[in-house]
């Protein structure tokens, strides 16, 4: 089993930036690929970001390219992602994922293990 657990969530003003973190216990992350998602109220919980195991390799929804950056620090069992730039229309309740398969997942149903979130509300 693994548990991961984010943090770095909070209140920002539209403009603003954020770096969100998701570490892990229980497994180590450096096999698997991760991903971000985020799930806004009433709304389909949806594809942010991905990385692959050794982060060579990065892909990102249309809605926050070039303006989010996801990262990795195996040593530290650590996944990062940086929020710049933010808009009212990124609140949401964010995710990290572990992907066992290392499929460049965007589904959610690709995913194996899931943290409990963490809230970003942006103001206008």
């Amino acid at each position: 089993q693994v548990q991961l657990v984010e943090s770095g969530g909070g209140l920002v003003q539209a403009g603003g930036s954020l770096r969100l973190s998701c570490t892990a216990s229980g497994r180590t992350l450096s096999r698997y690929a991760m991903g971000w998602f985020r799930q806004a109220p009433g709304k389909e919980r949806e594809f942010v970001a991905g990385i692959s195991w050794s982060g060579g390799s990065t892909y990102y929804a249309d809605s926050v390219k070039g303006r989010f950056t996801i990262s990795r620090d195996n040593a530290k069992n650590t996944v990062y992602l940086q929020m710049n730039s933010l808009k009212p229309e990124d609140t949401a309740l964010y995710y990290c994922a572990l992907d066992l398969i290392g499929r460049r997942a965007v589904n959610k149903g690709e995913y194996d293990f899931w943290g409990q979130g963490t809230q970003v509300t942006v103001s206008s």
